[in-house]
């Protein structure tokens, strides 16, 4: 079984290289708190080509703070 970490990698490789918030994270996984798909992409970013900035989610529309895979 996916682990939250596992689920919350291959939601953002999906949508590589669009940005996505904490939120759209939390709400298209079912995640029972925002919280935890925050701490989840912070130990992603600086790894693997995944970084977080401020900028606009692809999903929402929102200026929040993001996370992104560069492409390869």
């Amino acid at each position: 079984m996916a682990t939250v970490l596992d689920m919350v990698r291959g939601f953002v490789e999906r949508l590589s290289p669009q940005p996505v918030c904490d939120n759209c994270i939390a709400e298209r996984l079912r995640l029972s708190d925002t919280s935890l798909a925050n701490k989840k992409v912070r130990g992603l970013a600086g790894n693997g080509g995944f970084e977080r900035e401020q900028s606009i989610c692809s999903l929402c529309g929102a200026p929040r703070t993001v996370t992104r895979r560069r492409a390869h």
